[in-house]
């Protein structure tokens, strides 16, 4: 018999393939590993080189700036090292844990302390605007066009500043007012010297005044006139003075004389006004009037002062009423007629309310300094008893 032929004559050439490419895949596993292990610490390695090497960071605060030298790996070491604070209210470009790099800008701008006093308040405000203007739009504080600001809107902001804003509102008033009658005198050669007779009476007008009202705070500082309207004209009253000289009756009978000087007497006393009559004592022409009030320009106190709208008879000054008079000329307490004003009371007198010169009451300050000075009015002195 022959020698026995072998069954599997590729067995042996495959075990060693086998473990040719088992070694191959082992020793490239090993070469991955080793790689991705080398390229991690060389990363590393550069990472901690970048971290601890010097950067340039360029440091601006308050508008100045300067370029530094730091190996600081943060804002916050960054600024610890060049001993540069940050206030609660600063406003920072970069966060404090922020990672520095080479060329980075680090910008800090200071805030401003504002002692803001409105609307019946004070409070501290902090900002780092640098303009009024800017930092009231931060808090949202509105300032109309009429209030008033210290220091102007548009000024730049200081360290510190102290604010002030004062609201100020206006509205309108319409009063009415009465227009004074002016007296007109014609000569009458019908009547005897030194006798007057009305031929029309005066009439006062009326007017409607339209003031504008101040408000500063809630309180009136002060009152503008802004219109003028004529709602119905005033009358002026007509006076016929006697340019007629008196005859001398050559008489026996002086009796009679004396009983009609009496009688003229008696009809120079009295005076029909607006259907009234009215009894007088003494008569006043060429009067000068003028007007005051119980305000400041006029008597130079403030309300709340002592005497305030006291006269000198001690009652309260009243429109309609109140008038200041020369006691030699008018007694205090004494009624009189005002032609083209009516019946007013001497209750006051005035420094400058001499002879015969009266001063008239008004509540209203303005009135009284437009009202200025008028000439030539006739005046019944009636007694202290009203008609």
């Amino acid at each position: 018999m022959g020698e026995p032929k072998n069954q599997n004559p590729h067995e042996q050439r495959s075990s060693s393939m086998s473990f040719a490419l088992r070694w191959k895949h082992e020793n490239v596993r090993r070469v991955t590993y080793l790689a991705l292990f080398t390229l991690v610490v060389t990363t590393m390695f550069f990472m901690l080189l970048s971290g601890t090497r010097t950067k340039s960071i360029a440091l601006a605060v308050g508008g100045e700036e300067q370029v530094f030298k730091t190996k600081q790996t943060t804002v916050e070491k960054f600024l610890s090292e060049q001993q540069v604070a940050v206030g609660d209210y600063d406003r920072i470009s970069l966060a404090l844990d922020a990672k520095l790099k080479h060329g980075d800008r680090v910008e800090i701008e200071r805030a401003r302390t504002i002692e803001l006093k409105a609307d019946g308040k004070v409070q501290t405000l902090h900002t780092v605007e640098k303009t009024l203007d800017a930092a009231l739009k931060q808090f949202h504080i509105t300032v109309d066009q009429d209030d008033r600001i210290t220091p102007a809107i548009g000024s730049s902001l200081s360290e510190t500043n102290r604010v002030e804003i004062v609201r100020v509102t206006k509205t309108k008033q319409d009063t009415e007012v009465s227009i004074a009658f002016t007296t007109t005198k014609k000569q009458d050669a019908t009547l005897l010297k030194g006798k007057q007779q009305t031929l029309q009476e005066g009439k006062e007008g009326k007017k409607i005044v339209t003031k504008e009202l101040v408000y500063e705070d809630g309180v009136k500082v002060k009152e503008n006139v802004l219109t003028e309207t004529v709602a119905a004209k005033s009358v002026n009253k007509i006076v016929a003075v006697g340019t007629k000289n008196p005859v001398v009756a050559m008489s026996a009978k002086p009796s009679t004389a004396t009983a009609t000087t009496k009688t003229e007497k008696a009809k120079a006393l009295t005076v029909v006004k607006s259907g009234t009559p009215i009894t007088y004592k003494k008569l006043l022409n060429n009067v000068t009037l003028t007007a005051y009030s119980a305000g400041v320009e006029s008597t130079g106190k403030n309300p709340g002062d002592s005497g305030y709208g006291i006269t000198r008879t001690g009652t309260k000054v009243t429109e309609g009423r109140t008038i200041s008079v020369d006691p030699n000329i008018i007694p205090l307490g004494w009624w009189v007629y005002i032609e083209g004003i009516g019946y007013r009371r001497a209750e006051d007198t005035g420094g400058a309310v001499k002879g015969n010169k009266i001063d008239v009451y008004y509540d209203s300050e303005s009135y009284a300094q437009q009202f200025g000075l008028k000439r030539g009015y006739t005046v019944y002195v009636i007694g202290p008893k009203k008609p």
